[in-house]
């Protein structure tokens, strides 16, 4: 090993090099003027790299409305969002195509000197990306730009070209490996989400108890136990709408961020707030969110507190806080409430129709009876999905680190 003189990656085996960008790959500037539907629109995404729009269900960001001036992509070129490049928006491109004239896009310069998916994952490791924020310019992050001129003059490494294919080989190979259990996992955590939100409407709804049944007149629900009663959310709670005000001095405040979707869990941030819009909140007052619904940010209070203007807060409950949390949480609940929403690009819940919706109330030792069992069947469930995304955080962080190993020499293959 020896020295590559380069700030982000050190030693490299003895027999590499070492060349600016400028000389493995140069600036392609061919202009489109065919008409949208003749042409194949590709886009780079800081997750994925470089993907062609009819291969994703739906692209983010403004629509393209015609394609003139596009610039032309052909396989194996780099493309470069310049504006967030530094966090992995770029990527070689496996497909022909045009793209944003946005973005920077080279042709390798010689392809018996160097394979382009080995430049690939080397272009995308958080090392070199953080190299490109280093490099780049502006006056904020979000303007944060690194221009070719920069982005050019940085250098890398320039393994001998049948080690370059030994590389991409064996990192196709392990990361496809470590891809297909992150996918395994995340089709677990699903699952077990599916799971938990099952237990949740056949406990709040007596699905589960082998009793006599009558017909709750809510369509979600169905048939509910006979001794159950059905009334409107506002003759079983009360909607709390208390400002904030400096007599109370200094609180903990939340936001809609601190509440994880579907969980109830509470999140800490770092955030800072202005909490002089806020709602005061009690202890066992349960907050649900307005704002998109169907992310259910639901939340029993254990404290004084306040919190977003964009919680609806209920409290003084006809029986037992936990088990109308668990009742806001359910699939059905939430279902009905988002059909209230206003609004296009930011839908709020209706108040008042969530107050009047009816809701399904058992005596209060069956509530107490009902929460106490959830409370301890979904912990069991949020453990397992919990055991599920440290594992995919692991394999992450592993394969961010053995492509780094690689693509550096640091780990022969």
């Amino acid at each position: 090993m020896k020295q590559s003189g380069i700030d982000w990656i050190g030693e490299i085996p003895d027999d590499w090099k070492t060349r600016q960008i400028r000389y493995l790959f140069s600036l392609r500037d061919e202009r489109n003027y065919k008409p949208l539907s003749e042409v194949n629109l590709i886009s780079v995404y800081t997750d994925k790299g470089v993907l062609q729009h009819s291969d994703i269900e739906q692209t983010t960001g403004n629509k393209a409305q015609n394609a003139d001036g596009y610039k032309h992509v052909y396989k194996n070129d780099l493309v470069v969002n310049i504006i967030l490049c530094w966090m992995g928006a770029l990527g070689i491109s496996d497909f022909d195509g045009v793209t944003s004239p946005a973005y920077d896009v080279y042709a390798p310069n010689d392809l018996n000197t160097i394979l382009p998916k080995y430049y690939h994952y080397l272009f995308r490791t958080p090392q070199f990306n953080g190299k490109c924020y280093t490099e780049g310019r502006g006056i904020m992050q979000m303007r944060w730009r690194t221009y070719s001129s920069e982005f050019k003059s940085i250098k890398v490494p320039l393994p001998p070209k049948a080690t370059q294919q030994r590389i991409a080989e064996y990192l196709d190979s392990k990361c496809a490996q470590i891809d297909s259990i992150i996918e395994e996992s995340k089709k677990s955590i699903e699952e077990y989400k599916a799971w938990k939100q099952s237990v949740i409407f056949e406990a709040v709804t007596g699905k589960n108890l082998n009793c006599k049944k009558k017909d709750s007149g809510i369509e979600w629900i169905g048939e509910i136990p006979a001794e159950w009663e059905v009334k409107r959310l506002k003759f079983a709670s009360r909607n709390r709408i208390q400002k904030y005000t400096s007599d109370y001095g200094i609180l903990n405040y939340f936001a809609l961020e601190n509440i994880e979707s579907q969980s109830g869990r509470f999140i800490e941030t770092e955030n800072e707030y202005d909490i002089s819009q806020s709602l005061i909140c009690k202890k066992n007052d349960v907050v649900f969110g307005k704002l998109r619904p169907y992310l259910a940010k639901v939340y029993k209070v254990n404290e004084l507190c306040c919190c977003s203007g964009e919680f609806a807060v209920f409290y003084d409950f006809e029986g037992c806080p936990s088990f109308f949390k668990y009742y806001f949480l359910s699939d059905g609940f939430i279902k009905i409430v988002d059909s209230s929403t206003y609004g296009t690009k930011m839908p709020r819940a209706n108040i008042d129709f969530i107050k009047n919706m009816l809701v399904a109330i058992p005596p209060l030792h069956e509530q107490e009876s009902i929460a106490k069992m959830l409370d301890s069947k979904c912990a069991q469930i949020d453990s397992l999905i919990t055991e599920k995304e440290s594992l995919i955080a692991d394999l992450t962080e592993y394969k961010k680190s053995l492509i780094f190993e690689v693509v550096t020499g640091k780990r022969s293959v």
